[in-house]
């Protein structure tokens, strides 16, 4: 079976557009990508989301710059471009706080300028070398969730304890909207569909953004899994109602090198009650999402979001599809709205990345991500 999958990020040399999935389902809309303001703005706004493609959009969305830039011949010294790049590497920075493939890349794509620029006596040389670095993580990026999704399938198969029926209950959105494509813990989904393993598959809502019921749901019908959508606070009755789900799988914006993962927020609530089921709670992520200078949770900036995110519903109006805002709660209410939440290592089974699976030694609580990334 071929899976057919969404494309959220378009890219050529010179010319990015991003699926702005603010208005998802009901539009599908593209978006000129044309400097780091452009792509500061569509991470910070959540057009573009899900921390592989942030890194992807920031890297790319300074690429088209740079590149527009050296055509216009604006560089006249190596200094001048390195200058360009440090100064916008770090303001795309400042877009999201939790999500680590965004420092990760920046990290890389920094030291990269720095070894290129120190033998360079052309600036083009340094801005060929950040071009070519910044595509190739386009690249690895579908390269690796395949990867993740295919250590994830094999390791549900060879741990559920129902091989024959086997249904995933998934939470926020990490498909191909929240990657350079295919995607980490719906990417597992995908691999057990397309190998004839998936009974059913079952995402949350997500409040208060729903990027599962406006962007997973989305992807799941477009490939034509077998699906259901399920409010957040329904996760734990349908795990005693229903023994095929034998799996909760997330993704990650960053884990500690203990193990601690902060996700979405709801995250937290599903480990728990995956722990009283006693079923499989694991987190699908590349290692760039694995931070080893982040000890454990407590370390981990949680990103306030604002409070109309969470009094306010946007949508269409059943009559006319014409898009619409209303409020939801009482007017003046205190608001607290955490972007993401930590689960602890505790409670996690295993951590698959795009190098293999990440177990726990027999007796401990506590994964050893230094030792597995060494």
């Amino acid at each position: 079976m071929t899976a057919k999958t969404l494309e959220a990020i378009k890219y050529t040399r010179g010319n990015l557009s991003i699926l702005n999935q603010l208005v998802l389902p009901h539009e599908t809309i593209f978006e000129t990508v044309l400097n780091v303001q452009n792509g500061h703005a569509a991470i910070k706004t959540m057009k573009t989301r899900g921390a592989p493609a942030i890194a992807i959009v920031a890297a790319l969305s300074l690429a088209v710059e740079v590149n527009a830039r050296a055509e216009n011949k604006e560089f006249e010294t190596v200094d001048q471009v390195v200058k360009f790049l440090f100064e916008s590497l770090e303001y795309l920075k400042t877009s999201r706080p939790t999500a680590v493939n965004l420092f990760d890349a920046a990290g890389k794509l920094w030291a990269l300028i720095q070894s290129t620029a120190k033998d360079a006596n052309d600036p083009m040389t340094v801005v060929n070398a950040y071009l070519e670095a910044a595509e190739q993580m386009l690249v690895d990026d579908v390269k690796d969730n395949k990867n993740i999704g295919k250590f994830g399938a094999e390791f549900i198969l060879e741990n559920a304890k129902d091989k024959d029926h086997i249904s995933v209950l998934t939470h926020c959105n990490t498909g191909s909207l929240a990657t350079a494509g295919w995607g980490t813990a719906l990417g597992i989904i995908r691999d057990l569909h397309a190998n004839g393993k998936l009974e059913h598959a079952y995402c949350t809502e997500t409040r208060p953004y729903n990027q599962g019921s406006r962007l997973t749901a989305y992807e799941l019908v477009y490939e034509d899994i077998p699906a259901t959508l399920i409010c957040d606070n329904m996760a734990s009755a349908l795990l005693k109602q229903n023994p095929s789900v034998q799996a909760i799988v997330v993704g990650a914006d960053r884990v500690a090198a203990n193990g601690d993962t902060a996700n979405k927020i709801g995250t937290y609530q599903l480990a728990i009650t995956a722990k009283y089921h006693n079923i499989m709670f694991i987190v699908a992520a590349p290692s760039t999402s694995i931070d080893l200078n982040t000890k454990t949770g407590k370390d981990i900036v949680i990103e306030q979001r604002p409070s109309e995110e969470l009094v306010t519903v946007t949508g269409v109006r059943v009559q006319d599809d014409e898009p619409t805002c209303i409020r939801t709660a009482a007017a003046d209410i205190g608001v607290w709205n955490p972007s993401f939440d930590v689960t602890p290592a505790e409670l996690i089974s295993a951590i698959v990345t795009e190098q293999g699976v990440v177990l726990k030694k027999d007796g401990e609580i506590e994964f050893n991500m230094t030792s597995f990334l060494n």
